[in-house]
Protein backbone atom coordinates (compact mmCIF):
# COMPACT_ATOMS: atom_id res chain seq x y z
CA UNK A 1 0.00 0.00 0.00
CA UNK A 2 2.77 2.46 0.88
CA UNK A 3 4.56 1.72 -2.40
CA UNK A 4 1.33 2.32 -4.35
CA UNK A 5 0.81 5.66 -2.61
CA UNK A 6 4.42 6.63 -3.30
CA UNK A 7 4.05 5.78 -7.01
CA UNK A 8 0.80 7.73 -7.24
CA UNK A 9 2.54 10.72 -5.61
CA UNK A 10 5.36 10.49 -8.18
CA UNK A 11 2.73 10.30 -10.93
CA UNK A 12 1.13 13.47 -9.57
CA UNK A 13 4.48 15.30 -9.60
CA UNK A 14 5.11 14.08 -13.17
CA UNK A 15 1.65 15.27 -14.27
CA UNK A 16 2.31 18.74 -12.81
CA UNK A 17 5.66 18.85 -14.62
CA UNK A 18 3.90 17.96 -17.90
CA UNK A 19 1.49 20.84 -17.39
CA UNK A 20 4.37 23.26 -16.74
CA UNK A 21 6.12 21.82 -19.78
CA UNK A 22 3.15 22.64 -22.02
CA UNK A 23 3.00 26.13 -20.54
CA UNK A 24 6.70 26.62 -21.27
CA UNK A 25 6.36 25.43 -24.84
CA UNK A 26 3.78 28.15 -25.54
CA UNK A 27 6.54 30.78 -25.91
CA UNK A 28 9.89 30.72 -27.67
CA UNK A 29 11.70 32.25 -24.72
CA UNK A 30 10.59 29.49 -22.34
CA UNK A 31 10.45 26.55 -24.76
CA UNK A 32 13.81 25.12 -23.67
CA UNK A 33 12.76 25.17 -20.02
CA UNK A 34 9.47 23.52 -20.97
CA UNK A 35 11.29 20.73 -22.77
CA UNK A 36 13.54 20.09 -19.75
CA UNK A 37 10.55 19.94 -17.38
CA UNK A 38 8.82 17.49 -19.70
CA UNK A 39 11.88 15.24 -19.79
CA UNK A 40 12.18 15.28 -15.99
CA UNK A 41 8.49 14.40 -15.67
CA UNK A 42 8.82 11.54 -18.14
CA UNK A 43 11.91 10.24 -16.33
CA UNK A 44 10.02 10.19 -13.01
CA UNK A 45 7.03 8.50 -14.64
CA UNK A 46 9.18 5.77 -16.19
CA UNK A 47 11.02 5.10 -12.93
CA UNK A 48 7.79 4.87 -10.93
CA UNK A 49 6.17 2.59 -13.51
CA UNK A 50 9.23 0.35 -13.50
CA UNK A 51 9.02 -0.05 -9.70
CA UNK A 52 5.30 -0.80 -9.85
CA UNK A 53 5.76 -3.31 -12.68
CA UNK A 54 8.43 -5.21 -10.75
CA UNK A 55 6.18 -5.44 -7.72
CA UNK A 56 3.07 -6.61 -9.60
CA UNK A 57 4.76 -8.98 -12.04
CA UNK A 58 3.86 -12.67 -11.83
CA UNK A 59 7.24 -13.54 -13.34
CA UNK A 60 10.53 -13.58 -11.40
CA UNK A 61 11.84 -10.06 -10.77
CA UNK A 62 14.97 -10.67 -12.82
CA UNK A 63 12.95 -11.81 -15.88
CA UNK A 64 10.59 -8.85 -15.65
CA UNK A 65 13.47 -6.39 -15.25
CA UNK A 66 15.31 -7.95 -18.19
CA UNK A 67 12.24 -7.67 -20.46
CA UNK A 68 11.62 -4.05 -19.47
CA UNK A 69 15.26 -3.03 -19.90
CA UNK A 70 15.36 -4.80 -23.27
CA UNK A 71 12.25 -2.93 -24.45
CA UNK A 72 13.67 0.38 -23.20
CA UNK A 73 17.00 -0.18 -24.95
CA UNK A 74 15.32 -1.09 -28.25
CA UNK A 75 12.97 1.90 -28.08
CA UNK A 76 15.66 4.34 -26.95
CA UNK A 77 18.05 3.06 -29.61
CA UNK A 78 15.53 3.61 -32.39
CA UNK A 79 14.55 7.00 -30.95
CA UNK A 80 18.13 8.28 -30.66
CA UNK A 81 18.96 7.04 -34.16
CA UNK A 82 15.94 8.75 -35.71
CA UNK A 83 16.48 11.96 -33.73
CA UNK A 84 20.06 12.19 -34.95
CA UNK A 85 19.37 11.34 -38.58
CA UNK A 86 16.01 12.95 -39.33
CA UNK A 87 16.09 16.29 -41.16
CA UNK A 88 14.07 19.20 -39.84
CA UNK A 89 12.08 19.12 -43.06
CA UNK A 90 11.05 15.54 -42.27
CA UNK A 91 9.67 16.37 -38.82
CA UNK A 92 6.01 16.55 -39.93
CA UNK A 93 6.00 13.03 -41.35
CA UNK A 94 8.02 11.75 -38.37
CA UNK A 95 5.42 13.19 -35.99
CA UNK A 96 2.67 11.56 -38.05
CA UNK A 97 4.44 8.21 -37.66
CA UNK A 98 4.72 8.73 -33.89
CA UNK A 99 0.97 9.27 -33.78
CA UNK A 100 0.42 6.01 -35.65
CA UNK A 101 2.46 4.14 -33.00
CA UNK A 102 0.29 5.57 -30.22
CA UNK A 103 -2.85 4.50 -32.08
CA UNK A 104 -1.49 1.00 -32.66
CA UNK A 105 -0.51 0.74 -28.98
CA UNK A 106 -4.08 1.62 -27.94
CA UNK A 107 -5.45 -1.10 -30.23
CA UNK A 108 -3.04 -3.72 -28.85
CA UNK A 109 -3.74 -2.72 -25.23
CA UNK A 110 -7.47 -2.97 -25.93
CA UNK A 111 -7.23 -6.48 -27.31
CA UNK A 112 -4.93 -7.55 -24.48
CA UNK A 113 -7.36 -6.19 -21.89
CA UNK A 114 -10.29 -7.98 -23.52
CA UNK A 115 -8.48 -11.32 -23.82
CA UNK A 116 -6.85 -11.40 -20.37
CA UNK A 117 -9.28 -9.67 -18.02
CA UNK A 118 -12.90 -10.05 -17.02
CA UNK A 119 -14.42 -6.61 -17.24
CA UNK A 120 -17.70 -4.91 -16.40
CA UNK A 121 -19.84 -2.99 -18.88
CA UNK A 122 -17.75 0.10 -18.12
CA UNK A 123 -14.55 -1.87 -18.73
CA UNK A 124 -15.77 -3.25 -22.04
CA UNK A 125 -16.85 0.25 -23.08
CA UNK A 126 -13.31 1.49 -22.38
CA UNK A 127 -11.88 -1.37 -24.45
CA UNK A 128 -14.22 -0.73 -27.37
CA UNK A 129 -13.69 3.03 -27.50
CA UNK A 130 -9.94 2.67 -27.00
CA UNK A 131 -9.63 0.26 -29.91
CA UNK A 132 -11.87 2.45 -32.11
CA UNK A 133 -9.93 5.68 -31.45
CA UNK A 134 -6.60 3.88 -31.75
CA UNK A 135 -7.49 2.26 -35.09
CA UNK A 136 -8.69 5.57 -36.58
CA UNK A 137 -5.52 7.27 -35.37
CA UNK A 138 -3.29 4.50 -36.74
CA UNK A 139 -4.42 4.47 -40.37
CA UNK A 140 -5.13 8.22 -40.43
CA UNK A 141 -1.57 8.91 -39.32
CA UNK A 142 -0.16 6.50 -41.90
CA UNK A 143 -1.99 8.34 -44.71
CA UNK A 144 -0.83 11.70 -43.31
CA UNK A 145 2.75 10.41 -43.32
CA UNK A 146 2.48 9.21 -46.92
CA UNK A 147 1.07 12.57 -48.05
CA UNK A 148 3.65 14.63 -46.17
CA UNK A 149 6.47 12.45 -47.48
CA UNK A 150 5.10 12.84 -51.05
CA UNK A 151 4.74 9.06 -51.37
CA UNK A 152 1.12 9.48 -52.45
CA UNK A 153 -0.69 12.41 -54.06
CA UNK A 154 -1.59 15.27 -51.75
CA UNK A 155 -4.86 15.91 -53.62
CA UNK A 156 -7.98 14.95 -51.65
CA UNK A 157 -9.63 11.59 -52.37
CA UNK A 158 -13.22 12.49 -53.27
CA UNK A 159 -15.20 9.27 -53.47
CA UNK A 160 -18.90 9.45 -54.43
CA UNK A 161 -21.06 9.84 -51.31
CA UNK A 162 -17.90 10.06 -49.16
CA UNK A 163 -19.76 11.66 -46.25
CA UNK A 164 -22.41 8.92 -46.31
CA UNK A 165 -19.62 6.34 -46.24
CA UNK A 166 -18.18 7.90 -43.08
CA UNK A 167 -21.63 8.16 -41.49
CA UNK A 168 -22.39 4.55 -42.37
CA UNK A 169 -19.18 3.36 -40.71
CA UNK A 170 -20.03 5.32 -37.55
CA UNK A 171 -23.55 3.89 -37.41
CA UNK A 172 -22.28 0.34 -37.95
CA UNK A 173 -19.65 0.84 -35.26
CA UNK A 174 -22.32 2.03 -32.81
CA UNK A 175 -24.44 -1.03 -33.59
CA UNK A 176 -21.43 -3.31 -33.12
CA UNK A 177 -20.79 -1.67 -29.74
CA UNK A 178 -24.30 -2.60 -28.60
CA UNK A 179 -23.63 -6.21 -29.69
CA UNK A 180 -20.23 -6.21 -27.96
CA UNK A 181 -21.62 -4.93 -24.65
CA UNK A 182 -24.63 -7.25 -24.74
CA UNK A 183 -22.63 -10.37 -25.59
CA UNK A 184 -18.85 -9.71 -25.34
CA UNK A 185 -16.93 -11.63 -27.99
CA UNK A 186 -14.03 -11.08 -30.32
CA UNK A 187 -16.19 -10.83 -33.45
CA UNK A 188 -17.87 -7.43 -32.99
CA UNK A 189 -14.55 -6.03 -31.73
CA UNK A 190 -12.67 -7.36 -34.76
CA UNK A 191 -15.27 -6.15 -37.27
CA UNK A 192 -15.30 -2.72 -35.67
CA UNK A 193 -11.49 -2.60 -35.81
CA UNK A 194 -11.53 -3.18 -39.57
CA UNK A 195 -14.20 -0.50 -40.02
CA UNK A 196 -12.25 1.97 -37.83
CA UNK A 197 -9.07 1.33 -39.81
CA UNK A 198 -10.97 2.11 -43.03
CA UNK A 199 -12.54 5.21 -41.46
CA UNK A 200 -9.16 6.63 -40.41
CA UNK A 201 -7.78 5.98 -43.88
CA UNK A 202 -10.72 7.65 -45.63
CA UNK A 203 -11.00 10.64 -43.26
CA UNK A 204 -7.42 11.77 -43.91
CA UNK A 205 -7.29 10.74 -47.58
CA UNK A 206 -10.29 13.03 -48.21
CA UNK A 207 -8.36 16.11 -47.02
CA UNK A 208 -6.02 17.95 -49.39
CA UNK A 209 -2.33 18.59 -48.86
CA UNK A 210 -2.84 22.29 -48.17
CA UNK A 211 -4.77 21.41 -45.00
CA UNK A 212 -2.37 18.65 -43.89
CA UNK A 213 -0.76 20.74 -41.09
CA UNK A 214 -4.19 20.96 -39.44
CA UNK A 215 -4.67 17.22 -39.94
CA UNK A 216 -1.35 16.43 -38.24
CA UNK A 217 -2.39 18.58 -35.29
CA UNK A 218 -5.77 16.84 -35.17
CA UNK A 219 -4.12 13.42 -35.26
CA UNK A 220 -1.99 14.59 -32.34
CA UNK A 221 -5.22 15.14 -30.45
CA UNK A 222 -6.54 11.71 -31.48
CA UNK A 223 -3.33 10.05 -30.26
CA UNK A 224 -3.80 11.77 -26.90
CA UNK A 225 -7.33 10.46 -26.50
CA UNK A 226 -6.12 7.01 -27.59
CA UNK A 227 -3.46 7.16 -24.85
CA UNK A 228 -6.08 8.25 -22.31
CA UNK A 229 -8.27 5.31 -23.33
CA UNK A 230 -5.27 2.99 -22.86
CA UNK A 231 -4.80 4.55 -19.42
CA UNK A 232 -8.36 3.67 -18.45
CA UNK A 233 -7.86 0.10 -19.64
CA UNK A 234 -4.61 -0.22 -17.68
CA UNK A 235 -5.94 1.70 -14.64
CA UNK A 236 -2.98 4.05 -14.97
CA UNK A 237 -3.85 7.54 -13.72
CA UNK A 238 -0.77 9.21 -15.20
CA UNK A 239 -1.49 7.83 -18.66
CA UNK A 240 -5.05 9.12 -18.39
CA UNK A 241 -3.84 12.60 -17.38
CA UNK A 242 -1.10 12.71 -20.01
CA UNK A 243 -3.45 11.51 -22.75
CA UNK A 244 -6.04 14.10 -21.77
CA UNK A 245 -3.40 16.86 -21.83
CA UNK A 246 -2.19 15.84 -25.28
CA UNK A 247 -5.73 15.34 -26.58
CA UNK A 248 -7.07 18.67 -25.36
CA UNK A 249 -3.99 20.70 -26.32
CA UNK A 250 -3.99 19.10 -29.79
CA UNK A 251 -7.67 19.91 -30.23
CA UNK A 252 -7.12 23.53 -29.16
CA UNK A 253 -4.17 23.90 -31.52
CA UNK A 254 -6.23 22.40 -34.36
CA UNK A 255 -9.04 24.86 -33.67
CA UNK A 256 -6.64 27.82 -33.68
CA UNK A 257 -5.07 26.60 -36.92
CA UNK A 258 -8.47 26.19 -38.51
CA UNK A 259 -9.23 29.81 -37.62
CA UNK A 260 -5.86 30.88 -39.05
CA UNK A 261 -6.55 29.02 -42.30
CA UNK A 262 -10.27 29.89 -42.45
CA UNK A 263 -11.21 26.22 -42.30
CA UNK A 264 -14.17 24.74 -40.45
CA UNK A 265 -13.08 22.72 -37.43
CA UNK A 266 -15.78 20.07 -37.85
CA UNK A 267 -14.97 19.80 -41.55
CA UNK A 268 -11.40 18.75 -40.73
CA UNK A 269 -12.52 16.26 -38.08
CA UNK A 270 -15.08 14.71 -40.43
CA UNK A 271 -12.78 14.38 -43.43
CA UNK A 272 -13.81 17.48 -45.36
CA UNK A 273 -17.56 17.28 -44.62
CA UNK A 274 -19.37 20.32 -45.99
CA UNK A 275 -16.31 21.47 -47.93
CA UNK A 276 -16.74 21.93 -51.65
CA UNK A 277 -14.31 20.37 -54.07
CA UNK A 278 -12.14 23.08 -55.61
CA UNK A 279 -10.37 23.01 -58.91
CA UNK A 280 -6.65 23.56 -59.22
CA UNK A 281 -5.29 26.48 -61.21
CA UNK A 282 -2.03 24.65 -61.78
CA UNK A 283 -2.15 24.93 -65.56
CA UNK A 284 -3.57 28.45 -65.70
CA UNK A 285 -1.64 30.87 -67.94
CA UNK A 286 -0.82 33.93 -65.85
CA UNK A 287 1.53 35.64 -68.29
CA UNK A 288 5.25 36.29 -68.02
CA UNK A 289 7.43 36.68 -64.96
CA UNK A 290 10.51 38.83 -64.48
CA UNK A 291 13.82 37.49 -63.21
CA UNK A 292 16.50 39.20 -61.13
CA UNK A 293 20.10 38.26 -60.36
CA UNK A 294 21.76 38.35 -56.94
CA UNK A 295 23.79 41.58 -57.52
CA UNK A 296 20.64 43.48 -58.52
CA UNK A 297 18.72 42.08 -55.55
CA UNK A 298 21.58 43.07 -53.22
CA UNK A 299 21.44 46.60 -54.61
CA UNK A 300 17.71 46.78 -53.81
CA UNK A 301 18.43 45.66 -50.24
CA UNK A 302 21.20 48.26 -49.84
CA UNK A 303 18.82 51.05 -50.74
CA UNK A 304 15.88 49.77 -48.67
CA UNK A 305 14.85 51.23 -45.33
CA UNK A 306 12.54 48.37 -44.35
CA UNK A 307 12.80 44.70 -45.33
CA UNK A 308 10.48 41.81 -44.46
CA UNK A 309 11.52 38.18 -44.92
CA UNK A 310 8.75 35.59 -45.43
CA UNK A 311 10.29 32.11 -44.95
CA UNK A 312 8.76 28.85 -46.11
CA UNK A 313 9.44 25.17 -46.62
CA UNK A 314 12.16 25.92 -49.20
CA UNK A 315 14.28 27.61 -46.54
CA UNK A 316 14.04 24.49 -44.38
CA UNK A 317 14.93 22.17 -47.28
CA UNK A 318 18.02 24.24 -48.16
CA UNK A 319 19.02 24.62 -44.48
CA UNK A 320 19.37 28.31 -45.19
CA UNK A 321 18.36 29.63 -41.77
CA UNK A 322 21.95 30.37 -40.69
CA UNK A 323 22.74 32.27 -43.89
CA UNK A 324 19.46 34.15 -43.51
CA UNK A 325 20.42 35.08 -39.95
CA UNK A 326 23.76 36.43 -41.24
CA UNK A 327 21.91 38.42 -43.90
CA UNK A 328 19.67 39.92 -41.22
CA UNK A 329 22.69 40.90 -39.11
CA UNK A 330 24.42 42.56 -42.06
CA UNK A 331 21.32 44.51 -43.08
CA UNK A 332 20.62 45.65 -39.51
CA UNK A 333 24.23 46.78 -39.21
CA UNK A 334 23.53 49.03 -42.22
CA UNK A 335 20.54 50.56 -40.42
CA UNK A 336 17.89 48.61 -42.35
CA UNK A 337 14.82 47.58 -40.37
CA UNK A 338 14.44 43.82 -40.89
CA UNK A 339 11.57 41.67 -39.67
CA UNK A 340 10.20 38.21 -40.37
CA UNK A 341 6.64 37.41 -41.40
CA UNK A 342 5.73 33.89 -40.28
CA UNK A 343 2.52 32.25 -41.45
CA UNK A 344 0.84 29.92 -38.90
CA UNK A 345 1.39 26.86 -41.13
CA UNK A 346 4.60 27.85 -42.92
CA UNK A 347 6.71 24.75 -43.39
CA UNK A 348 3.91 22.17 -43.15
CA UNK A 349 3.97 22.20 -39.36
CA UNK A 350 2.95 24.79 -36.75
CA UNK A 351 6.03 26.53 -35.40
CA UNK A 352 8.37 24.99 -38.01
CA UNK A 353 9.82 28.34 -39.11
CA UNK A 354 10.00 29.65 -35.54
CA UNK A 355 12.13 26.67 -34.52
CA UNK A 356 14.50 27.11 -37.46
CA UNK A 357 14.94 30.83 -36.84
CA UNK A 358 15.46 30.30 -33.11
CA UNK A 359 18.06 27.66 -33.97
CA UNK A 360 19.91 30.28 -36.02
CA UNK A 361 19.77 32.76 -33.09
CA UNK A 362 17.43 35.21 -34.84
CA UNK A 363 16.11 37.67 -32.18
CA UNK A 364 12.60 36.74 -31.07
CA UNK A 365 11.34 40.31 -31.20
CA UNK A 366 11.72 40.61 -34.99
CA UNK A 367 9.86 37.34 -35.72
CA UNK A 368 6.23 38.38 -36.18
CA UNK A 369 3.09 36.35 -36.81
CA UNK A 370 0.85 36.97 -39.82
CA UNK A 371 -1.71 39.07 -37.92
CA UNK A 372 1.04 41.26 -36.47
CA UNK A 373 2.66 42.20 -39.77
CA UNK A 374 0.07 41.95 -42.54
CA UNK A 375 -0.92 45.61 -42.21
CA UNK A 376 2.71 46.74 -42.56
CA UNK A 377 3.40 45.44 -46.07
CA UNK A 378 2.27 48.63 -47.91
CA UNK A 379 5.00 50.54 -46.03
CA UNK A 380 7.69 47.92 -46.70
CA UNK A 381 10.36 48.60 -49.32
CA UNK A 382 11.41 45.02 -50.07
CA UNK A 383 9.91 41.64 -49.17
CA UNK A 384 12.10 38.57 -49.60
CA UNK A 385 10.06 35.38 -49.96
CA UNK A 386 12.31 32.38 -49.29
CA UNK A 387 10.84 29.11 -50.44
CA UNK A 388 7.25 29.99 -49.55
CA UNK A 389 4.38 29.48 -51.98
CA UNK A 390 0.85 28.79 -50.75
CA UNK A 391 1.23 31.05 -47.68
CA UNK A 392 1.87 34.09 -49.93
CA UNK A 393 -0.60 33.22 -52.70
CA UNK A 394 -3.12 35.99 -53.51
CA UNK A 395 -5.38 33.35 -55.12
CA UNK A 396 -6.54 32.56 -51.59
CA UNK A 397 -8.28 35.95 -51.59
CA UNK A 398 -9.03 36.45 -55.28
CA UNK A 399 -9.93 33.01 -56.65
CA UNK A 400 -13.02 31.39 -55.07
CA UNK A 401 -12.35 28.18 -57.04
CA UNK A 402 -8.82 27.73 -55.68
CA UNK A 403 -8.18 24.83 -53.26
CA UNK A 404 -6.78 27.41 -50.82
CA UNK A 405 -9.68 29.86 -51.24
CA UNK A 406 -10.43 31.68 -48.01
CA UNK A 407 -7.13 30.81 -46.33
CA UNK A 408 -5.57 33.92 -44.77
CA UNK A 409 -2.18 34.58 -46.35
CA UNK A 410 0.72 37.00 -46.00
CA UNK A 411 -0.13 39.97 -48.23
CA UNK A 412 3.43 40.41 -49.48
CA UNK A 413 2.23 41.67 -52.88
CA UNK A 414 1.27 44.98 -51.22
CA UNK A 415 4.96 45.83 -50.66
CA UNK A 416 6.83 48.15 -53.01
CA UNK A 417 9.08 45.31 -54.25
CA UNK A 418 8.94 41.52 -53.83
CA UNK A 419 11.88 39.17 -54.45
CA UNK A 420 10.96 35.49 -54.52
CA UNK A 421 13.77 32.98 -53.98
CA UNK A 422 12.79 29.61 -55.43
CA UNK A 423 14.43 26.72 -57.25
CA UNK A 424 11.88 26.87 -60.08
CA UNK A 425 8.40 28.04 -61.03
CA UNK A 426 6.93 24.84 -59.57
CA UNK A 427 3.64 24.96 -57.66
CA UNK A 428 3.34 24.67 -53.88
CA UNK A 429 2.11 21.82 -51.73
CA UNK A 430 -1.54 22.62 -52.46
CA UNK A 431 -0.83 22.12 -56.18
CA UNK A 432 -1.86 25.59 -57.40
CA UNK A 433 0.06 28.23 -59.32
CA UNK A 434 0.86 31.50 -57.56
CA UNK A 435 -0.18 34.74 -59.33
CA UNK A 436 2.26 36.62 -57.09
CA UNK A 437 5.16 35.40 -59.23
CA UNK A 438 3.73 37.22 -62.27
CA UNK A 439 3.03 40.59 -60.62
CA UNK A 440 4.76 43.70 -61.95
CA UNK A 441 6.45 44.38 -58.60
CA UNK A 442 7.71 40.78 -58.21
CA UNK A 443 11.06 39.43 -59.42
CA UNK A 444 12.11 35.78 -59.30
CA UNK A 445 15.58 34.91 -57.99
CA UNK A 446 16.12 31.26 -58.91
CA UNK A 447 18.41 28.87 -57.08
CA UNK A 448 18.99 26.96 -53.88
CA UNK A 449 17.96 29.22 -50.99
CA UNK A 450 21.22 28.86 -49.06
CA UNK A 451 23.39 29.42 -52.14
CA UNK A 452 21.36 32.46 -53.18
CA UNK A 453 21.45 34.07 -49.73
CA UNK A 454 25.18 33.41 -49.48
CA UNK A 455 25.60 35.19 -52.81
CA UNK A 456 23.54 38.13 -51.53
CA UNK A 457 25.85 38.32 -48.51
CA UNK A 458 28.88 38.53 -50.79
CA UNK A 459 27.29 41.21 -52.96
CA UNK A 460 26.36 43.26 -49.92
Amino acid sequence: MQLTLFVEAVYLVAAVLFIFSLAGLSKQESARRGSVLGMIGMGLALAATLVLSLRDSEKPVFVTLLLIVLALLIGAGIGVWRARTVEMTQMPELIAMFHSFVGLAAVLVGYDSFLTERASVVGYTEVYLGVFIGAVTFTGSIIAYLKLAAKIKSAPLTLPARNLINLGILVLSAALMVWFLAAPSIWPLAIMTVLALLLGLHLVAAIGGGDMPVVVSMLNSYSGWAAAAAGFMLSNNLLIITGALVGSSGAILSYLMCKAMNRKFMSVILGGFGQKTSTSSKSQDLGDYSEVKAPEAAELLKNAKSVVIAPGYGMAVAKAQYSVADLVSKLRARGVEVRFAVHPVAGRLPGHMNVLLAEAKVPYDIVLEMDEINDDFPDTDVVIVIGANDTVNPAAENDPDSPIAGMPVLKVWEAKKVIVIKRSMGVGYAGVQNPLFFNDNTSMLFGDAKAVVDQLLQDL
